[in-house]
């Protein structure tokens, strides 16, 4: 019995088909890089704008001797260790 090849298999289709795919692949990597480039230009021209200051935090926004009256209150009869090392008694 005679048994016929499908015309997608044949090889110079096979070959047309992997040469288009090809094709393919470099005009989306040349895309890709023209995007990747162009937003990477935004994000440092964004980057350089945004040149602000810098925000530390104040801690609890208790002074000094707050806290110290606080920490003598709060370790009244705790063990003097930690947090309380010279408050505790």
């Amino acid at each position: 019995m005679y048994f016929r090849i499908p015309q997608v298999y044949r090889p110079g289709n096979a070959i047309a088909v992997l040469c288009a795919a090809a094709l393919l692949c470099l005009g989306a990597n040349a895309t890709e890089a023209k995007v990747k480039k162009s937003g990477a230009q935004t994000t440092h021209a964004s980057k350089a704008k945004k040149a602000g200051r810098i925000r530390f935090e104040k801690g609890s926004g208790e002074t000094r001797a707050e806290r110290d009256r606080r920490l003598q209150r709060e370790c009244k009869g705790m063990p003097n260790a930690g947090a309380c090392l010279g408050y505790g008694s």
